[in-house]
């Protein structure tokens, strides 16, 4: 995927989180963990003051579980996406080392769309 052509194409940017269903977490905890993922993603990526100036476009969807958050992941790196995974510290709901979601992007909403496409809002 060349990102740099995509953008001539789509100037658009968006930023999707992705959060595990299977973990049940309170509304709370939801909300913070992502909270600590559009931040962690949006600081790897270079459109950052761009999005930010656009309005900070984002979606936030839902995966089953880990393997399924990690596999996308995975593709999301693969692709030179800018990716952050968040991992709980274990302070409160969640056993510490818990991956509970991954951020992705600011980039083009046609790179997200291609690896986050098929999942459903959160």
């Amino acid at each position: 995927m060349n990102i740099k052509k995509l953008f001539k194409n789509n100037s658009e940017l968006k930023q999707v989180i992705v959060v595990r269903e299977d973990l049940k977490m309170s509304k709370g905890k939801t909300a913070a963990q992502v909270a600590h993922a559009a931040l962690s993603a949006a600081d790897k990526s270079p459109h950052k003051r761009e999005w930010i100036n656009q309005g900070q476009k984002k979606s936030v969807l839902s995966c089953a579980d880990e393997r399924e958050l990690l596999e996308l992941l995975q593709s999301a790196k693969e692709a030179g996406l800018p990716a952050a995974l968040v991992i709980d510290q274990g302070r409160t709901e969640l056993e510490s080392g818990t991956k509970t979601c991954i951020g992705l992007g600011p980039t083009s909403e046609e790179c997200l769309d291609k690896i986050t496409g098929e999942l459903k809002l959160l």
